[in-house]
């Protein structure tokens, strides 16, 4: 039985081995933390990775535990006069409307597909061999050890060593100038309720959860390596202002509810996803903006994608073929949006909103085709 070393235990990892279990492949997960317990926060499901989670076998699941998004859009920041107004009837033309829920719960009906002893926690890669396959690796405190695998999946994150030693020409990742908070808020989701505003150099999102839960992100333009004391505090300067309820959501969210991360992302697209017998996904691979909400989703179809052609005569270079330029197209234009939405001048706010605006009225299909194309996507079959 053909061997697979998969390198983290995120959403895209979790995903490579289940889809490659479901192929025969004999699996064993690398995660270097103790447990696989996700940063909590929420998460968008659109209809392109849902159709990659029926072929994992947990399409209905998530379905079961989610959220459905009903009316949406983009709001300004002092009024809440909406932009943009929409249903989710437009993504439901792709089969699915778009779904809410946690990010564990993702994460655990994964994990909950995988045979047991499939994950190896607590363990370090030190270092991975694409001619021959051999991964090193260290658990807790223990003597390095290795491993042979006929597939190694790197999908250990943006600031994955794999990738930089893969290709050591590439720039890696850059600061895409915002900086960003996600929050649970307890008792605050109004089902079918979701709004993104924008306002001069930030962003308030708010998403229903099912069980009463909500998910808040907000961002704000500025230098990277900030941080450190009363987050909360911080937010409330930030967004106090703004239109209801974006305050209360803010005071009401715990302390411990509130994580902050500097955003980064791949602009260069990397000269392949794979090399010998290593395929990278995900985040290592094409790490984004959260502007289109495509991260988890990209790097769910990536597993898919991977496990289809894995182990054929041109395995990995078809899944650079079928993979390559479309999440370099999805980095690009979650990344455009990131730069529109950062906008600090108070005269470019204004036409930014009027323009913004203007075109849902008049042409919507400018500022929905691009997420059409993403979400028209199918599995390989």
């Amino acid at each position: 039985m053909a061997h697979a070393v998969v390198i983290g235990a995120g959403i895209g990892g979790l995903a490579a081995a289940v889809a490659l279990q479901q192929r025969g492949w004999d699996v064993t997960s690398f995660e270097r933390a103790p447990s696989i317990e996700p940063v909590g926060s929420g998460l968008s499901v659109f209809a392109n990775a849902l159709k990659a989670l029926n072929v994992l076998g947990v399409g209905d699941q998530v379905r079961a535990l989610s959220a459905i998004r009903g009316v949406g859009g983009v709001r300004r920041a002092a009024s809440g006069r909406w932009l943009v107004r929409m249903t989710e009837e437009a993504a439901a033309g792709h089969g699915d409307p778009v779904v809410l829920l946690r990010r564990a719960d993702l994460v655990e009906a994964l994990a909950a597909r995988l045979k047991p002893g499939t994950i190896r926690l607590n363990t370090t890669v030190t270092g991975a061999d694409p001619d021959t396959g051999r991964v090193t690796f260290r658990t807790g405190q223990e003597e390095q050890d290795e491993v042979t695998a006929d597939l190694v999946v790197a999908a250990d994150g943006i600031h994955s060593p794999i990738r930089a030693a893969l290709f050591p020409s590439h720039p890696g990742p850059r600061y895409a100038g915002i900086t960003a908070w996600r929050m649970l808020v307890p008792g605050h989701g109004v089902p079918g309720q979701t709004f993104e505003t924008w306002g001069d150099g930030k962003v308030f999102g708010y998403m229903a959860l099912a069980d009463g839960l909500a998910y808040c992100y907000g961002t704000d333009a500025v230098p990277a390596g900030g941080g450190g004391g009363d987050q909360r505090a911080e937010l409330l300067r930030l967004f106090g202002d703004w239109h209801a309820p974006i305050p209360a959501l803010v005071a009401a969210t715990p302390p411990a509810n509130i994580i902050r991360n500097d955003v980064y992302y791949l602009p260069t697209p990397l000269p392949a996803m794979h090399r010998g017998r290593i395929a990278v996904l995900g985040d290592a691979a094409h790490a984004m903006t959260p502007n289109m909400g495509q991260g988890a989703c990209q790097a769910i179809e990536d597993a898919v994608v991977l496990a289809h052609v894995a182990g054929e005569e041109h395995g990995l270079a078809s899944y650079t073929a079928a993979r390559l330029a479309r999440t370099a197209k999805v980095v690009a234009q979650s990344a455009a949006i990131c730069r529109v939405v950062r906008l600090r001048n108070p005269l470019a706010v204004r036409l930014r909103d009027l323009g913004v605006a203007l075109t849902w009225q008049f042409a919507p299909h400018l500022l929905t085709g691009p997420l059409d194309d993403l979400l028209a996507w199918t599995p390989p079959t």
